[in-house]
């Protein structure tokens, strides 16, 4: 499994976003400097964020974004399956419409093995809050942050 680009990024938005926060909005250029990430690519990201009511969003010329919630109350694994879809590891573990897309689940020797990897990925990345990756963010360099 590879996270895109859309996925670490959006990690990275919302970071920079609990690390920046004043309370006032956030302008995209702002993090868009601090990120390097472009403006336009930005938009698309927090379109998908703010969708999923991560984020609150204003227009105008003290527009911009920031979270909806504190940043303890935001899994990692959550934000990536918004920007990701589902973190499954093999497609046959995917639901479908009937509740299995393998047709060899009852015969399959590997089936309980890619269950486990899938287990093991969504506990961990369950596990961490956007506070977490703030918190060791700050820890790492002292403040100002980008991964």
């Amino acid at each position: 499994m590879k996270i895109s680009t859309k996925g670490r990024y959006a990690l990275r938005v919302m970071i920079d976003l609990a690390l920046h926060d004043t309370g006032e909005y956030i302008a995209l250029k702002d993090i868009s400097d601090r990120q390097g990430i472009t403006v336009k690519y930005l938009e698309q990201i927090v379109t998908v964020l703010n969708k999923a009511g991560y984020l609150r969003s204003m227009r105008g010329n003290n527009g911009g974004h920031r979270l909806a919630r504190k940043p303890f109350e935001y899994r990692v694994g959550d934000i990536l399956r918004t920007m990701e879809g589902d973190l499954t590891p093999v497609e046959c573990l995917s639901e479908s419409a009937d509740g299995i897309n393998c047709p060899k689940a009852e015969e399959c020797p590997t089936l309980s093995f890619w269950r486990g990897l899938d287990k093991v990925v969504n506990d961990y990345v369950d596990s961490v809050t956007l506070q977490d990756l703030v918190d060791q963010g700050k820890s790492l360099t002292g403040y100002d942050y980008s991964i």
